[in-house]
C-alpha cells in the first residue's frame, strides 16, 4: 500500500500539474472537448493508462466536459500512484 503524500510535498508536486486542482483528499481535472466524440476517445485513452496503472480516476461525463478525480482510496487520500496517473494522463492532452 502506499502512503499519504504529505501537504509540503503536495504542493511542490501540483505545480509540476498546474492543469489539476486539489479538492479535499483528490486532485481534479476538467477537460473541455469540441465534440462528445473526442471526449469519450479521451476517456478511453484515459481508461488504457488506468488499467496499467491499476489505479483508476473517477470520470463524469457531461456531454463536452470530462472531469477527472484521482484519489487512492485505501489510504484516504493523495499517493505518488495519484500523481504519477494524472502525469500519463496530462500527456494526452497537453
Amino acid at each position: 500500500m502506499s502512503d499519504l503524500i504529505d501537504e509540503d510535498e503536495l504542493e511542490a508536486l501540483l505545480k509540476k500539474l498546474p492543469e489539476w486542482d486539489h479538492e479535499g483528499n483528490e486532485i481534479v481535472r476538467v477537460m473541455e472537448f469540441d465534440e462528445y466524440m473526442e471526449g469519450i476517445d479521451f476517456v478511453n485513452a484515459v481508461a488504457e493508462i488506468a488499467e496499467e496503472a491499476g489505479h483508476h480516476p473517477d470520470v463524469d461525463i457531461r456531454w463536452c466536459t470530462i472531469t477527472l478525480r484521482l484519489t487512492t482510496h485505501d489510504v484516504g487520500g493523495l499517493t505518488e500512484l495519484d500523481i504519477e496517473v494524472a502525469k500519463k494522463i496530462d500527456t494526452l492532452v497537453d
